[in-house]
């Protein structure tokens, strides 16, 4: 397997290039030119794997299978599209397939330590304690989905991107997009109702 470690890229003179012209040598097999395309789309792939992978280093996979997946299909790449799409559609569809390749539920933990709920505490560290507690609740829901209903929530509620951007990245039409959304919202509440959480 391919590692392409990016935090290490040093640049060269040949930094000045395009994108497009890094992208044309990359397919061509150029694995500096890779890494430098790599780099600079890291960021955005990390983010949005954070979203599905549940520690650091199922994330660090995550993120380095994405980057493998990019590699091996770069020459397939169409340069009538921007690459950035291109690169997002990669990395949202090989999350998808994480996801799917996972499907295992994974016992849940109790959200609320009745021990924590003191009244002596900080102000601020209650503040971060009910900030976790509601992003461990969300993952408990997340994981009561099915992979395609999970992309979807994924993407247009946490992070905020449209219909029209998510079909585009799911390859979805945006009707498929908007009934799993609607679905996928009315199984959230459902079983948050389930945990005797009401929305």
């Amino acid at each position: 397997m391919f590692f392409f470690d990016t935090t290490r890229f040093k640049p060269t003179v040949e930094s000045e290039l395009s994108e497009s012209e890094w992208v044309v040598r990359a397919a061509g097999g150029d694995e500096e030119a890779f890494v430098h395309l790599a780099a600079s789309y890291r960021p955005r792939i990390w983010a949005t794997a954070s979203r599905f992978a549940r520690s650091r280093p199922e994330l660090e996979d995550l993120v380095q299978d994405l980057l493998v997946k990019l590699w091996r299909g770069l020459p397939g790449y169409r340069s009538d599209a921007p690459f950035e799409h291109w690169v997002m559609t990669v990395a949202v569809r090989g999350c998808y397939d994480f996801l799917r390749s996972n499907r295992r539920r994974r016992e849940s933990e109790c959200l609320v330590d009745p021990a924590d709920r003191r009244d002596d505490r900080d102000p601020a560290d209650e503040r971060e304690r009910s900030r976790r507690e509601a992003w461990e609740t969300v993952r408990l829901l997340l994981e009561q989905l099915d992979a395609k209903d999970r992309l979807v929530i994924t993407l247009l509620d946490l992070e905020e991107r449209g219909v029209r951007e998510t079909a585009a990245l799911t390859g979805w039409s945006e009707a498929n997009v908007k009934v799993r959304a609607h679905r996928a919202r009315k199984k959230m509440r459902d079983h948050l109702h389930e945990l005797g959480l009401e929305p």
